[in-house]
């Protein structure tokens, strides 16, 4: 289930630590602590990733995880893991990485140009809603923001087969908000607060489906606002992606800013 590194090559620990690898991990970082914040945590499991920019300027690709062993409140900046697409090492690290979160990201970082950040959660709600034969349903205020905008993905077992890469990327298309049937919840975004509000959309709609489920018959929004819906949506707006990230990173730095360590 997991991949032990037992170090870098020789020409991958000469590479530099330039300042967008440093401010990829801040904010990865950040976001492990708001995502423990959210309650949106597994034990040591589940992974958020991140591309890194200013790397693999030979066709390559980069991208940051997070060290298996650590929970998310345990993890810091300098703690991240930088490995290549097929799960190496670029620096030293004493942590190993989690092969179900190396081949679900990899896949998507390697197929996707726009995909610079990939977050993968199992949040009760969400899986539950992975359970249900239909899936989302679009009948509240957040499934209607991603109407048309959910793929699914069919369970194939834990996910460390490299032959699911292709059936998940094909799974997925465009869409950047992804229920893993029977599994759990996925978001993909061109940065990483577009990816966040992606999940966090996603993971409300669940959230209030499975609490009307419970309270009766679930009132069907009207076909015709759903176009509307999705042209006004939150995760739509680059802008209020960034400002709602900045706000939940400044509610972990009051909360313990040692992530940035």
């Amino acid at each position: 289930m997991t991949i032990y590194h037992q170090g870098a090559s020789r020409a991958a620990r000469k590479l530099p630590v330039g300042k967008a690898e440093r401010e990829a991990r801040m904010q990865l970082a950040a976001c492990y602590r708001i995502f423990d914040h959210l309650g949106w945590t597994e034990m040591i499991f589940n992974h958020i990733t991140v591309r890194v920019p200013g790397l693999g300027r030979d066709g390559g690709i980069f991208f940051l995880i997070n060290p298996f062993g650590l929970h998310y409140r345990e993890i810091t900046a300098s703690s991240l893991v930088l490995i290549d697409i097929d799960g190496n090492p670029v620096r030293e690290s004493r942590w190993p990485v989690n092969r179900a979160g190396f081949v679900i990201h990899s896949a998507i970082h390697g197929a996707i140009g726009a995909a610079h950040c990939v977050m993968h959660t199992h949040t009760t709600t969400g899986m539950a809603v992975a359970c249900l034969e239909e899936g989302l349903s679009p009948t509240n205020f957040y499934a209607a923001q991603l109407h048309g905008g959910v793929a699914y993905h069919d369970f194939e077992g834990i996910t460390v087969e490299e032959g699911e890469r292709k059936r998940l990327v094909a799974s997925i298309g465009d869409r950047r908000a992804v229920i893993l049937r029977n599994h759990g919840l996925l978001a993909w975004g061109a940065s990483l607060p577009e990816a966040f509000m992606a999940l966090w959309t996603l993971q409300r709609a669940c959230d209030v489906q499975i609490a009307a489920s419970a309270a009766g018959a679930l009132n069907p929004i009207r076909p015709e606002v759903f176009a509307q819906t999705v042209r006004e949506s939150a995760p739509g707006e680059k802008r209020t992606c960034e400002d709602v990230f900045a706000a939940m990173q400044r509610l972990v730095d009051a909360k313990d800013p040692s992530y940035r360590d």
